[in-house]
Formats: C-alpha cells, structure tokens, sequence
C-alpha cells in the first residue's frame, strides 16, 4: 500500500518563515535589527528614493513575533483560501493587496506625513491579510451571511480609524480590506453572469432540440 502524497499548504510556509524570520530578527544586535527593519520598510523615505524592492520584502517580515492567536489566525485564513481557490489565488490576491494598499497609502503619505512617520518601520503580513480575508467572504453562502459578513468586517476596519490616535497603518488596514471586498464583489458579478449564461444557453438548446416537447 502507497503512503498518501504529503503536502504542506503554501499558507503554512508562509507563516512558519515569517515567524521564524522574526526570531531571528530578535538575536540580531539592536542597531543592526533596527537597520534592517527601516531598510526593508515600505515607507515614503524609501519609496521615494526608489527602493521599490521594499514591495515584496516587507511582506516578509515582522517586528517581532507575531503571537499565537494572530498567527493562527493568519495560518486559517491563508489556508482556506488556499483549500477555496487554489494557492496561486490566494498568493496574487494577498501580494496585490498588500502591493497596492501600500501604494495608495504612501500616495497620501508622501504629501502630508512628517518626518518621524516618513522613516517608520513598516512591514508585515496584516495588508495582505486584510486583503485575502475581504476576499474570501465571496465563499460564504449568498445572501444575509455574506452581507452581515461583509458590513461587519467594514465596521471593525472602520473602528480604528476613526480613533484619535489612529495610525496610517489603520487606514492602511482599512484600504486593504476594501480592495478585498472589491475582489470579492467582482468575484459575484463574474459567477453571476456566467450562471446566466449557461441558463440562456440551456433555455437555447431546449427550444432548439427536437426533442423539445
């Protein structure tokens, strides 16, 4: 009898590197920590001196570990997706989020934020994370479990931002979640229509068989 093939879902990977990465990060020397952490920052310092390399690597890293509940947290999520839609769909629908929400955000940033949050460490999983998570509710069932889903995903983004001492990662947070409920919504359209199709396809072909009563 053959053993079954094993796998390891490429969310589990992900998130095992990450906080591997991050107790690394940690026997580091402070300063070196420090300087590598504000190297590999997508802040507006570095994106306006062309370190668009930051993109990607700081999806990579943490400041520190990340804690257990957060971190399975992110393993479930990353792995339904994966189990949903297939890893390559859910890897594109995380770098997208956290690629473009980074962007927009430093849009916004490069005009208006002082010094001190221009050179901000900024890195991690959370924009990539908001985005799969917004994204994911198009596999929940249609109808009021969706919607319900999707409103309150939205207030508990919202929340945040509307604190006084809100941080751009909050908003950052916010637009993220928001580009995953566009995916998600997108995604409904597109089924939607197609289910369409095939329906006026087999009306077609019932009023063209000969069969047909």
């Amino acid at each position: 009898m053959n053993p079954l093939p094993l796998t390891v879902p490429l969310s589990a990977v992900y998130a095992g590197g990450v906080q591997l990465g991050a107790y690394a990060l940690e026997r580091l020397d402070p300063a070196a920590r420090e300087h590598l952490l504000r190297r590999c920052s997508t802040n507006a310092d570095n994106l306006d001196a062309g370190r668009w390399e930051t993109l990607p690597v700081s999806a990579f890293l943490v400041e520190e570990p990340m804690s257990l509940p957060y971190a399975l947290l992110l393993t479930a999520v990353l792995g339904y997706a994966e189990y949903a839609y297939g890893a390559w769909w859910t890897a594109a629908s995380f770098l997208f989020g956290h690629t473009a929400a980074t962007l927009l955000v430093y849009g916004v940033l490069r005009r208006t934020a002082d010094t001190r949050t221009r050179r901000a460490v900024d890195v991690g999983a959370s924009y990539g994370f908001n985005t799969v998570l917004g994204a994911l509710t198009s596999a929940l069932p249609r109808g009021p479990v969706r919607t319900a889903a999707r409103v309150g995903l939205l207030a508990l983004a919202v929340r945040p931002v509307l604190r006084r001492e809100r941080t751009f990662t909050d908003a950052g947070h916010l637009v993220a979640l928001g580009l995953g409920l566009g995916v998600s919504l997108a995604a409904d359209y597109l089924s939607g229509a197609k289910s369409r199709k095939i329906i006026g396809m087999t009306r077609v072909t019932q009023r063209m068989s000969p069969l047909a009563a």
